[in-house]
């Protein structure tokens, strides 16, 4: 039986970034590729009803092994990595960490440091996969898929342990907010689910932000800089304007738990035009349309202080806090909770701070709760996993779907 290591390192050698700039679904053809492989291995495991639909979607089916009349569960991971960082030729090292700074890479003088990530110091005596500081290591997801794999390769090869029917997918596109958009929820027949995609050991999360997204286009006047006056109008230097009116402390980096923010994740043009970019989050709904009212009023008056509508605004929710549809169902929490603690690691009950495919999935009719894979310090060249966390997660999942059964 391969490991849930096994899996990863093969996984995580497949570039599989999103592309928000796509129409297709899935966004990269590199997804489908990496579909293809996952398609083989369901195979080669032994699930059935696998198939990847017309948009790179993967579902299969684990029968069940018992006559109890067991709810259908589900785990669900993505497949694509960040767009935002690079994910060429991803070259895992396993490093037994036994403290202190960790040299990524020697040439480029890239140092993972507790000093920087004082996380590091809960796992010394662990073995640890990194990058080596060139790109991204992928733990989210393909931790996730790794994890879901071992999982069920382990109760196919233990048939001592009952459980009910278990689905599986695989969805592309989740981090760029679009990995649930096209999932067949009704044919998959899943009472529940559970998405392996969030962090640190223990993690369970049933709460995730509701979001909207903001595009913000300035329409300016160029005109010669020596025959300007009272003529241009100044794209470039609006846009700053604009974004010197969001509040400074509600930002993500000075923002946790429940606290929202605004998020300027771009910033670009010239005298002619210029475009704002932001993200939108909250938790709390009469605070998540209060901020989108304040972008309208910031557009609003910029309006009226410029000539001919200076300022376009392009606003669009994203997705909605799942916490509206979990909390009428929490026993598919505490089923997860028990399965925690029975393999031995403490819950650890926080919100999703990002994205997940829970969040819409859970409005589509699937309450999907959302659990640790891991990593830490994802969509970056400081990504880490510790091992025995990856292990830890296939134990999680084996034990709900056990006792799920019961």
């Amino acid at each position: 039986m391969r490991t849930v290591v096994d899996r990863f390192i093969k996984y995580v050698s497949f570039d599989t970034k999103s592309n928000p700039e796509s129409t297709t679904t899935p966004s990269t053809p590199s997804q489908l590729a990496f579909g293809d492989v996952l398609v083989e291995e369901l195979k080669e495991l032994g699930l059935q009803d696998i198939r990847k639909d017309e948009n790179g979607y993967i579902y299969a089916t684990l029968p069940a092994n018992c006559e109890s009349d067991a709810p259908v569960i589900a785990f669900i991971s993505h497949m694509d990595t960040s767009p935002d960082f690079n994910a060429d030729h991803v070259k895992p090292q396993i490093i037994d960490y036994q403290g202190g700074d960790i040299i990524l890479n020697q040439e480029k003088n890239i140092v993972l440091s507790p000093t920087d990530f004082p996380s590091l110091n809960q796992y010394v005596g662990q073995q640890l996969i990194t990058t080596d500081g060139t790109t991204l290591l992928g733990a989210d997801d393909k931790a996730g898929i790794a994890e879901i794999m071992t999982a069920m390769d382990y109760l196919i090869q233990h048939p001592e342990i009952k459980h009910g029917t278990v689905k599986v997918a695989f969805t592309p596109d989740e981090e760029i907010g679009r990995g649930a958009d096209h999932f067949k929820v009704e044919e998959f027949k899943a009472d529940f689910a559970y998405t392996m995609d969030g962090g640190v050991l223990g993690e369970l999360q049933y709460e995730s932000f509701n979001a909207a997204g903001a595009k913000l286009t300035i329409h300016g006047k160029s005109v010669h800089p020596g025959d300007a006056k009272n003529k241009m109008i100044n794209a470039a230097l609006i846009a700053t304007e604009i974004a010197n009116q969001f509040p400074v402390n509600e930002t993500p980096q000075h923002t946790e738990h429940y606290e929202g923010f605004y998020h300027l994740i771009d910033i670009s043009g010239h005298c002619e035009e210029a475009v704002l970019k932001y993200i939108i989050r909250d938790f709390d709904t009469e605070q998540f349309n209060a901020r989108k009212k304040f972008v309208e009023k910031v557009v609003q008056d910029f309006n009226q202080k410029y000539p001919s509508h200076t300022v376009e605004l392009e606003l669009k929710d994203q997705y909605y806090n799942m916490n509206l549809h979990i909390k009428d169902k929490m026993h598919i929490v505490e089923l997860a909770k028990k399965a925690l603690i029975e393999v031995g690691v403490e819950p650890l009950i926080v919100p999703v701070r990002g994205g997940t495919d829970g969040s819409k999935l859970s409005f589509m009719g699937l309450p999907t709760p959302n659990l640790f894979t891991g990593g830490h310090n994802f969509h970056g060249k400081f990504e880490y996993i510790p091992i025995p966390s990856m292990e830890k997660g296939v134990e999680v999942i084996v034990k709900i779907a056990e006792l799920a059964a019961k």
